[in-house]
């Protein structure tokens, strides 16, 4: 059971790597990081990367991006592993899903930070 969860929503999120997203996507999700527990800042920090990067303050690889996106978009899509209608079980796979990034981008996590150190906050 457990291995098909995860499976199915590794699919998921390759295939949300392709989509687009929008400034409202990304309220969205803002709303959603109360329902991200232990994972609430490394999903501010994706929401961040993906802000900077679309604003032109940060470049990143479009892989990287993509990272990014299909994380965002899994976490606000109503088409999960387990739906978030269901309390507390319907978040367990996006907060999968964000470790799963933060893993991935471990080396441009690194990057931003340096740069968010580098450049004062007032300058966005």
């Amino acid at each position: 059971m457990k291995k098909h969860f995860l499976s199915k929503a590794l699919a998921l999120f390759e295939r949300f790597k392709t989509q687009k997203i929008t400034a409202e996507d990304l309220d969205k999700a803002e709303e959603k990081v109360k329902d991200l527990d232990g994972r609430k800042e490394d999903f501010q920090l994706l929401l961040a990367m993906c802000r900077d990067t679309f604003s032109g303050k940060y470049k990143m690889n479009k892989w990287n991006l993509s990272v990014i996106i299909g994380t965002i978009v899994y976490v606000i899509s109503p088409l999960d592993a387990i739906p978030d209608v269901i309390p507390v079980l319907g978040w367990m796979d996006d907060v999968t899903i964000v470790g799963y990034a933060i893993s991935k981008l471990s080396e441009e996590i690194k990057k931003y930070k340096l740069f968010r150190k580098e450049v004062p906050v007032d300058n966005f």
